[in-house]
């Protein structure tokens, strides 16, 4: 019998992923709030979002925050990001960070 150690981040209650190490458990509840203030700030913009696409871009901008970042510094779209925009989407829309061994929780 093998014992494995998971990391689960938990949101109201609810499962949301589990992780193999507490470093990417604890990045990925990070971005989670991120995404939480992003969302807030998102609703008092004048565009009106229909149900669920203001927590869609959020959670987006909370993944792509280091993009994000260059652009509002730079202006410019870094070199990486513009060659990777003919990519298809990861599965669910969530960003597949190398390295990162991630279950989906149930």
């Amino acid at each position: 019998m093998a014992v494995e150690i998971k990391y689960v981040v938990v949101r109201e209650g609810q499962e949301k992923m589990s992780f193999a190490s507490k470093k990417d458990a604890d990045a990925y509840d990070k971005m989670l709030d991120l995404a939480e203030v992003l969302g807030d700030w998102l609703t008092q913009s004048p565009v009106t979002f229909e149900e669920g696409q203001s927590d869609t871009l959020a959670m987006w901008l909370a993944e792509n925050k280091d993009v994000l970042a260059t652009v509002l510094r730079s202006g410019k779209l870094p070199e990486a990001a513009a060659a990777g925009e003919d990519e298809a989407p990861a599965e669910g829309n969530v960003t597949e960070h190398p390295g990162r061994k991630r279950t989906k929780a149930a």
